[in-house]
Order: C-alpha cells, then sequence, then structure tokens
C-alpha cells in the first residue's frame, strides 16, 4: 500500500536563510501551546543543529519528550527529520517518516517554504487515518509559522 504524502507549502516575507533560522531554532515560539506531546504546554521545540540530532521538546519543569531526529541538516534551502510519532503520538525509536522543508527563493526577497510528510504508508493498517490526521494539522501549523515569521521582519 503507497499512501500520498502530506504536501503543503507557505510564503513568507523572510529570506531562505532566514526562515530557515525561524523554523528551525524558533519552533517553541510559533508551534501553539497545548499542540504537543507533553501534559503540560511547551517551554521550547528544539532541534540540534546537525545531521543526527535530536527534535524533541521541553517543557517548563525540563521534562523533555522525543519527537524524532535530524535526519539531514542543509542551512539555508533544506530540514529533513525523522517523525518517530507512532500512530499513538508517542516516541517510537523503531519507527520513522520523514519530514522535509525546502525554503526556496522568491523573487522580491520572500521564501516558499514547502512541508513533504512521507513515507506515511509505515503506519500500516492506519496509514490512511494518520494521514487524514497530519494533512489536517500541517496547513495549520505551516500558517502559524508563516504568520510568526512574517511578524519578525
Amino acid at each position: 500500500m503507497s499512501i500520498a504524502p502530506v504536501l503543503h507549502s507557505v510564503e513568507v516575507k523572510a529570506p531562505p536563510a532566514r526562515a530557515f533560522e525561524l523554523f528551525t531554532a524558533h519552533m517553541g515560539k510559533w508551534w501553539p501551546k497545548g499542540k504537543t506531546l507533553a501534559p503540560n504546554s511547551h517551554a521550547d521545540i528544539l532541534m540540534e543543529p546537525r545531521s543526527g540530532g535530536r527534535w524533541y521538546e521541553r517543557d517548563a519543569d525540563g521534562n523533555e519528550i522525543q519527537w524524532g531526529k535530524v535526519l539531514a541538516w542543509e542551512p539555508p534551502g533544506r530540514v529533513l527529520l525523522g517523525w518517530q510519532l507512532d500512530g499513538q503520538w508517542r516516541y517510537d525509536p523503531d519507527f520513522l517518516t520523514e519530514l522535509e522543508l525546502s525554503f526556496a527563493p522568491l523573487a522580491g526577497g520572500g521564501t516558499r517554504v514547502t512541508l513533504e510528510h512521507r513515507n506515511l504508508e509505515r503506519y500500516g493498517a492506519d496509514a490512511e487515518t494518520y494521514a487524514g490526521k497530519l494533512n489536517g494539522g500541517w496547513p495549520t501549523y505551516m500558517t502559524h509559522f508563516a504568520r510568526y515569521t512574517d511578524s519578525q521582519n
């Protein structure tokens, strides 16, 4: 079974290097509170800026919950993340789908940021259901990112 990847793009006013920075280093600022894995709202969402780095959230008490890992770190054009959240929204070190973000320059100095979440068939029998949830969620989160980015420029 093959499941189509989730694809969504937004355009932001920032140049690619700034958009990359705001997505990867400021995720905790633009990601909506209460929409993460921790029982308490996140204090930050972090990506270690290197291939093999961790991708995780930290709550106000300092508790950390892993989301996945950085598979490729190629500023300012691309970051590839290993999404390791299973069908119950729990971290599973043996599970992996890919979340690729590309940052392409636009005329006038802005950036088209494209998200592709792929390999969703790895969710097995729940793949179509999970793909539907991601298709409903990623556009909302990317809109939050675009609004945050445009407010920083």
